[in-house]
């Protein structure tokens, strides 16, 4: 037989698995629904730790003052303030600039309509890395004790909601993970279980004219990752089709509310996802197709 024999042999076996195009598109599409479910629950899982990391760095607190605070007491709250150790900034913010610093940061036009009585007078504090969270709160705990402090927000309360929610994010994810792993084996298996029984007549000709089972079982192990890779992308271009239309209506909203922007998966996560399709969908191939051909 000559040197093109091989070759025409798995480029045949190769095209008469292009020729059952409508199976092999269901599979994708179902492994695409599958891999939604967990591509979502990464990217919820992503942005609360982008939200969380942004409160638990911020280093800073609000002093909240109370409307009958005269300004001696409040320039002698600020100057103590600006001397306390582990203090980089104490910045006096009126109720004329709050509003001012909503409506150019292109807040929520409610707020910025309302009257300047209807923000509250503060003083912004930043720390630097010496003050840990038992310092903050020992430090808030002392200037709600003083008569010009109507309260103190430190936003731990915040940090400590996200990084439960964190971890109940991460703790679906595990589960949709294992989840989707089921969904790939079961559909990629299946699939090729089918596949080899349309083309048992092509694969006994192989094997009587001397194709090892490697060779017969090499298109089909490439098919089931294509499947597993395709699925996977094709749940990422959803996903990502979704996410556009979303966050182009609440971007400017949730930046307000969490100070920072909504964000996609990186582009690691996604090639992972997509690469990690196709190693399981060509395992799963190889593994189904293992007895049956005795590999």
């Amino acid at each position: 037989m000559s040197d093109t024999g091989p070759t025409y042999r798995f480029l045949g076996t190769w095209r008469a698995g292009r020729s059952n195009w409508r199976l092999q598109v269901m599979s994708v599409f179902s492994l695409a629904v599958a891999f939604v479910c967990l591509a979502s629950a990464l990217l919820v899982v992503t942005n609360l730790a982008a939200v969380r990391d942004r409160w638990s760095r911020a280093g800073r607190a609000t002093v909240y003052l109370r409307d009958d605070a005269s300004k001696e007491d409040i320039q002698a709250l600020v100057k103590a303030l600006e001397s306390t150790h582990g203090v980089k900034r104490a910045r006096f913010v009126s109720r004329e600039d709050a509003r001012n610093e909503i409506v150019q940061s292109g807040g929520d036009d409610q707020l910025a309509a309302l009257p300047v009585d209807a923000f509250p007078t503060s003083v912004e504090l930043a720390f630097d890395d010496s003050v840990d969270d038992a310092g903050l709160g020992v430090m808030a705990l002392k200037l709600r004790a003083l008569p010009s402090v109507e309260t103190v927000e430190t936003y731990q309360r915040w940090t400590e909601r996200l990084s439960s929610l964190l971890r109940g994010g991460v703790t679906a994810s595990l589960f949709l993970a294992f989840v989707v792993f089921a969904a790939v084996v079961s559909v990629v298996a299946s699939t090729m279980r089918l596949l080899l029984e349309r083309r048992r007549l092509e694969v006994e000709v192989l094997r009587l004219v001397g194709a090892t089972s490697q060779f017969v079982c090499r298109p089909f192990i490439v098919e089931g990752a294509l499947q597993g890779a395709s699925g996977a992308a094709g749940a990422i271009l959803l996903l990502g089709v979704l996410y556009s239309i979303v966050s182009g209506r609440f971007d400017r909203e949730l930046a307000t509310l969490f100070g920072v922007h909504p964000s996609f998966l990186p582009w690691p996560t996604m090639m992972l996802m997509v690469s990690v399709g196709g190693l399981l969908g060509g395992t799963t191939a190889w593994l189904s197709l293992r007895k049956v051909v005795r590999i």
